[in-house]
Order: C-alpha cells, then sequence, then structure tokens
C-alpha cells in the first residue's frame, strides 16, 4: 500500500524534516533501496551507508544532523528509537498473514486421552500422544512429535519435525522452531567395570512463558528434578542445553552456544556465537559472554568476559595487545641476547689478556 512519508511520521509519532508529500509502499535496507522505499541504519555509525539513497529515512532525533540527508530535501522522520519505528512501519507494509483456523487434520494422530483446548490446529502427521495437554490456540505443525503427558500452555507454536518428549512443560506463547528437541535423555554416564554404564533421566524439562527455541536446539531433560528455560529467554538455531541447567529470565543466546550440565544463569544474560559454559558454571545477572567465549566458574553479576579461558574484558583487550607486541618483543630479546653475548666475549678476551700479562 502505498503511504505518504507525511502520513508514515504520524502513525510512528515522529518529527517530519523534507518533503512530506513523497509516497512510499516498502521498507528495504540501504543496499537494496529505491526511491519508493524508506530505511534506516540503528546507528550514527552506519550513517555512509545511506549514502545515495534518495528516499525516505528513519533517522535518530538527536544524531540526525551527522547524516548525510541532513543537508539535503529527502525526507526523514525522527524518532528516539529508529529500530523500533521501522519495525513499525515494516509491519505496516507487511502484514503478518492472519492466523488460519484449520483443526485437527485427519492425517494427524491424537490419543484419545489428550486433551485438545479450543482454536488449536493440528497439521497432517503430527502426533499427539497419550495424556498430552494443550491450550487455547496451539498451532502443531506438520510431522511435530508430542509424546505422553507433556503440557503446552495457550498459543504454543511448535513447527515442522520438533520433537517434545514425553512430560515435558511448556508455558505460554511459546515457539519452538523446525526439528528442536526438548526433553532428549541428558549425556550422563558412569564407567562400570571398564564399561559406559547410562545414568537414568528421570526428570523433566521446564519452558516458561513466551520462550523461543530455534532451529535444531537442544535442551536435554534433567537428570531428576528440572531444566528449565526462564521466562523470555530466547535461544538461537543449534544451541545446546545439557541437563539440569537453570537459566534465568530473558536470556539470549546466539547461534551454537553449548551449556554443560548443571550451568546456572542469572537474568538477562547475553552470549554470542559458539560460546561453551562448563559443567556447575554460574553466569551472573546482566552479564555478557562474547564469542567463543570460554566459561569455568563463576562470571560476577554485570561483567563482559572474552577469551579462552575468558577473563573480563579489560583484561582479555590487554592480552590480546601484548601477545600482538611478541612477535617484535621475540625480535628485540634476539637482539639483546646478541648483544649481550658479544659483551660477554669481549670481557673474556680482556680478562685472557689480563692473564696473559700477568704470567709474563
Amino acid at each position: 500500500m502505498r503511504t505518504t512519508v507525511q502520513e508514515l511520521c504520524e502513525l510512528l509519532g515522529g518529527t517530519l524534516a523534507g518533503d512530506g508529500s513523497v509516497t512510499i509502499d516498502d521498507v528495504a535496507s540501504p543496499e537494496s533501496a529505491t526511491p519508493d522505499h524508506i530505511v534506516y541504519t540503528a546507528s550514527p555509525a552506519q550513517y555512509r551507508r545511506l549514502e545515495g539513497h534518495p528516499g525516505a529515512v528513519i533517522l535518530d532525533h538527536e544524531t540526525h544532523e551527522a547524516c548525510p540527508h541532513a543537508e539535503s530535501d529527502a525526507p526523514r522522520i525522527l524518532v528516539e528509537d529508529p529500530q523500533a519505528a521501522f519495525i513499525q512501519a515494516m509491519l505496516h507494509f507487511r502484514p503478518p498473514a492472519p492466523r488460519q483456523q484449520t483443526g485437527i487434520s485427519p492425517h494427524a494422530f491424537v490419543d484419545p486421552s489428550a486433551t485438545i483446548g479450543e482454536d488449536c490446529n493440528i497439521h497432517p502427521g503430527a502426533h499427539i500422544g497419550p495424556g498430552v495437554t494443550l491450550g487455547k490456540g496451539c498451532d502443531i505443525h506438520p510431522g511435530v512429535v508430542i509424546a505422553a503427558d507433556c503440557r503446552l500452555g495457550d498459543n504454543v507454536t511448535v513447527y515442522p519435525n520438533a520433537v517434545l518428549y514425553a512430560g515435558v512443560s511448556v508455558g505460554n506463547r511459546v515457539i519452538i522452531h523446525a526439528t528442536a528437541v526438548i526433553g532428549a535423555d541428558g549425556f550422563g554416564y558412569r564407567l562400570e567395570q571398564g564399561r559406559f554404564a547410562k545414568i537414568p533421566h528421570t526428570g523433566t524439562v521446564v519452558l516458561e512463558d513466551d520462550v523461543e527455541i530455534g532451529a535444531g536446539t537442544t535442551v536435554d531433560r534433567a537428570m531428576i528434578g528440572a531444566t528449565v528455560i526462564g521466562e523470555g529467554t530466547k535461544l538461537d538455531n543449534q544451541v545446546m542445553i545439557a541437563h539440569n541447567c537453570q537459566l534465568g529470565k530473558h536470556n539470549a543466546y546466539a547461534s551454537q552456544v553449548g551449556f554443560a550440565g548443571s550451568v546456572t544463569t542469572g537474568d538477562y544474560v547475553r552470549c554470542a556465537g559458539q560460546v561453551g559454559v562448563a559443567d556447575h558454571a554460574h553466569i551472573g545477572t546482566g552479564s555478557t559472554l562474547g564469542a567463543k567465549a570460554g566459561i569455568r566458574g563463576t562470571v560476577p553479576d554485570g561483567e563482559t568476559y572474552h577469551g579462552i579461558p575468558a577473563g573480563p574484558e579489560r583484561e582479555q583487550i590487554k592480552l590480546h595487545l601484548t601477545l600482538r607486541k611478541v612477535p617484535e618483543m621475540r625480535s628485540q630479546l634476539g637482539q639483546l641476547a646478541r648483544q649481550v653475548q658479544q659483551l660477554q666475549d669481549q670481557i673474556e678476551n680482556l680478562n685472557d689478556r689480563r692473564t696473559g700479562s700477568a704470567a709474563a
């Protein structure tokens, strides 16, 4: 739908600069935009990406004067949060498709003992086991397996080929993406007479309200008790959470993060890609772990850790800067060693001469 910049500005609650009569019909990235598109950048450091874009932009009202568009007639919408405004504009031009009410497919298996809430969609090929409870408004996509005695809250979406093992508990508004596996046995074994004996895992997994589980992510069941993913926590694709972990609220982990068993976290913990956390570690509230950080022990609240083994950000920066100087330092040490050897040789020569003179 074509919309004038003035109309969009009013929708976004922003301040208009430039020509508000220009019409636009979509959002786009700065690199692919045409004059019919509106774009944004996340920060002033990215304003160079807007060079050459003739169309409308959404800018931070405090820093917009640093943008190349500030001295042009191109329409600008000035807001406090450009990303939030851009998302609102995106939903205006690209509204989500309305949810279709399809009911229970005759090609799905639903055990007679299962309890299915109103307005649920269960697609062909899905399997709902005995004793399962689904709240209202759930969407269970093709190939999903929900094993015995799982309990799902309201408005849960489980995408194709995800598996929920028996007894898993899922809160309201949870999203589980394709091929995720929730509630498989934890990786627990003990050596008995030279062979690995499996340790039974009789616990469960609890996904609290508003959790999102990425595609291919795995959350293992506890040996006893529950592995808990706290309210509002978001796990990217291919994240591994081992048995008995207790994750706080509103954590966010990027792809390929791996937590060993019994790790605990506070709230609002963020992990960049490929972070590895050893068993029984604790990550404090508000902490951030940089990409590929290797964590053992305790990360205090509010700290940022980097490196393998990981340490506080400032220490790791100093270490990195020092390591960059190692080749130069090695060369200098070599020169110093040669100079010392030359001095030792000269001293020995002088001593030899003195000894010879004394003997004469």
